[in-house]
């Protein structure tokens, strides 16, 4: 019996159903995080975001 490769397109596929390829891509979905919606560094005041996709998370300044 031969062995059987996995094709490239069906991983494609499959990382889109995981929705994490708009994410590698620079396209995050940023949401405010309600547990700590402002922080303050350095006499600022910061917004904390959250992608919903994978999970990343940055600082705004406001």
């Amino acid at each position: 019996m031969a062995d059987v490769i996995p094709l490239q397109r069906r991983q494609r596929r499959q990382r889109k159903r995981e929705g994490d390829t708009l994410c590698r891509a620079g396209r995050h979905r940023w949401e405010v995080v309600t547990e700590s919606r402002f922080d303050v560094r350095e006499g600022r005041l910061m917004t904390v975001l959250r992608c919903s996709r994978c999970g990343r998370e940055r600082t705004e300044r406001r």
